[in-house]
């Protein structure tokens, strides 16, 4: 892997960013399993895994993997090794929170859970257009100004916004919003899956914001490289009843249609041609996109995790990029 650096964050970045919100995290905070311990040692030795193949970058939020993520970190003494990317401001069922007061309430809670005193990246999950962006540039810039947080963005910001956050920084002199974190992959995302405002920079319809990103060189953290198991190879683009069965609610619904099933075919045909997976095809494509891309994504297990950093290492040519992307 090629890693990277990006502004306000002193250490290198693999492309790759392992994600917390997985099943086995996940049961390692549930108090009310029986064999909590148990599945403590097994995120303990996910986390291992995913630190031994090279990632060294984590993703979780204020909703997700902040507490035992921050555990691992310590029991392990990698603080100076590791690079935390984190969320706030997401909304709940009773409101909004995009607000000045939740940002600050979120990362105070995050810092305690990640046992850490400082966050290397720090998005907002979410965006409420209604907000001011001044409210919202301000208070990250006293967060960074006081040494909590450095590299900070939007996850499902669309760049219309991120511009006019860092047209504001730019007029008042502060540090501008310097990463997103997206929806981005081969598959184009049909409808929203997610709770709350999401935004997509795949499909065509997308191509004026993917050329923002371009022109700007703002770092992509792709959520849902692989469109929620869409391109796991766990079903053929000729089973689409069994993609029913094996997609989860948000898949469907978000990447279930003709044309990524063309794009799936396509995938299998390269992938075979090649010599290596559907996942890994999909994920390469991901890897020789011109943005600047970090890729989320979430491995069980060890065989997971090297072909996600062998897919790293593969060279697809403009030509199979725009092939796969129903481009030609």
């Amino acid at each position: 892997m090629k890693y990277k650096k990006i502004p306000y964050v002193e250490k290198e970045i693999s492309p790759i960013v392992f994600g917390t919100a997985t099943p086995t995290l996940f049961a390692a905070v549930d108090e009310s399993r029986a064999d909590i311990e148990e599945c403590r040692q097994k995120a303990f030795k996910l986390m291992d895994d995913v630190f031994s193949a090279g990632i060294n970058c984590f993703d979780c939020s204020d909703h997700y993997g902040e507490e035992i993520l921050g555990e691992w970190i310590e029991l392990r003494g990698i603080r100076d090794k590791t690079v935390i990317f984190s969320k706030c401001a997401h909304p709940n069922k009773w409101r909004d929170r995009v607000t000045d007061f939740d940002i600050l309430y979120d990362v105070h809670n995050a810092l305690k859970k990640l046992r850490t005193d400082y966050i290397d990246i720090y998005m907002l999950h979410r965006d409420n257009p209604e907000v001011p962006v001044s409210i919202i540039v301000d208070t990250m810039n006293r967060l960074y100004n006081e040494g909590k947080i450095g590299a900070f963005g939007g996850s499902n910001w669309t760049y219309q916004r991120i511009e006019e956050a860092n047209e504001y920084a730019a007029k008042h002199n502060l540090i501008p919003f310097t990463v997103s974190s997206p929806n981005f992959g081969l598959a184009e995302q049909v409808d929203n899956p997610w709770v709350g405002q999401c935004v997509t920079l795949s499909g065509p319809e997308n191509k004026d914001a993917r050329k923002w990103y371009l022109d700007n060189n703002i770092p992509v953290f792709a959520y849902s490289a692989l469109a929620r198991g869409f391109f796991s190879g766990a079903f053929t683009s000729n089973e689409p009843e069994k993609a029913k069965e094996i997609l989860d609610e948000a898949g469907i619904k978000g990447y279930f249609c003709k044309n990524n099933f063309e794009r799936l075919k396509r995938v299998e045909i390269l992938a075979e041609k090649k010599g290596i997976t559907v996942a890994q095809t999909a994920l390469a494509w991901l890897f020789n996109n011109p943005l600047n891309t970090f890729l989320l994504t979430s491995p069980v297990n060890e065989k997971q995790i090297s072909e996600n950093v062998a897919a790293s290492n593969i060279h697809l040519s403009t030509e199979e990029i725009a092939w796969l992307d129903l481009e030609i």
